[in-house]
């Protein structure tokens, strides 16, 4: 007991030095994707300019060993999310390959990104990277379960990847293999509910299977660029003409609740319909009161739901 007292408080005196936030599930400000996953972590570590609800998070995983087309996609991807998206923050694991790939082309696009490593907040693995988790301070910044002084062992490479997917809106797989931790990050995106997309590649490309078996076996959304995520998330972008309010559904407005009436006038504005999450985000309610007051727009004949936690208005 005294030594784990000790530790504590060598811990908060560290915190305390290098301008460390903490996030604990008691705290208003604890990011709301990751409070909906059942195995959330408890304490969050972080350091860097991170707002971590807002705006559309992507994760973007893949192998450590990419191609230079897997490169290629990855940095195509991201580009297009800036340019279409207003807010957009890109989140991936700081490993080699596919993911230093995504942290520095949102670096080099000035838009948030979020290293999530698998140790403590005072280190950076692999050391190679440093000068890129510096850059990324700037905008977005670095985001752990682990305290200081935890070694980036195999198992913590598994545990950070709850973080990977549960952060997000939407997660990536660009370049995979038939094993290995992006197909891990793959699962844990399908247990959150949260949509999950892949890049296909040649049929007998070793470094593609991953990706291929998951589109195969319907786990995740074929995509060839942004556009197709940004289709099948129903987002808005920044050239999107906003769908004026149906003048029918005006006297109806009046025998809903205020939450019902934000949630509504939302999914007015957004042909392809809105994911459950993104409405959380948007109307500023409790994730339960959107939740049921979609149940109660759905039993009206107001709105409709759609695979994968989405929902759109009946037309």
């Amino acid at each position: 007991m005294a030594e784990a007292m000790k530790r504590a408080e060598q811990e908060y005196e560290w915190i305390e030095a290098h301008g460390i936030s903490v996030w604990t599930l008691e705290d208003e400000d604890y990011p709301y994707r990751l409070r909906q996953c059942p195995d959330r972590p408890l304490v969050l570590y972080g350091k860097g300019n991170l707002h971590l609800s807002d705006g559309h998070f992507v994760s973007i995983v893949g192998t450590r060993r990419p191609t230079e087309r897997g490169k290629d996609l990855t940095t195509q991807l991201v580009r297009e999310l800036h340019e279409q998206l207003e807010h957009v923050t890109i989140v991936s694991g700081g490993a080699y390959g596919i993911d230093i790939a995504a942290h520095r082309a949102a670096i080099e696009c000035g838009i948030p990104t979020i290293i999530v490593p698998a140790h403590g907040l005072d280190r950076i693995y692999p050391a190679q990277h440093r000068q890129d988790a510096v850059k990324a301070l700037t905008h977005g910044g670095i985001l752990t379960e682990f305290v200081s002084g935890t070694e980036p062992l195999a198992t913590n490479f598994v545990q950070r990847n709850r973080i990977v997917a549960g952060l997000a809106d939407a997660v990536v797989v660009v370049e995979s293999r038939d094993k290995g931790g992006s197909l891990i990050t793959a699962r844990m995106a399908g247990d959150y509910s949260r949509e999950l997309f892949a890049f296909p590649g040649r049929p007998n490309d070793p470094s593609s299977c991953g990706c291929n078996n998951l589109i195969k076996e319907d786990k995740a959304h074929l995509i060839s660029g942004a556009d197709d995520l940004i289709r099948i998330m129903g987002w808005t972008t920044r050239t999107t003409h906003k769908q004026p309010v149906q003048t029918q559904l005006i006297g109806l407005m009046d025998d809903l609740t205020p939450s019902q009436q934000t949630i509504l006038t939302k999914l007015q504005e957004a042909e392809d319909g809105l994911h459950i999450n993104l409405l959380v985000m948007e109307t500023e309610l409790p994730y339960s009161d959107v939740s049921s007051d979609l149940v109660m727009l759905e039993m009206q004949g107001m709105i409709k739901s759609l695979p994968g936690g989405f929902y759109r208005m009946k037309r």
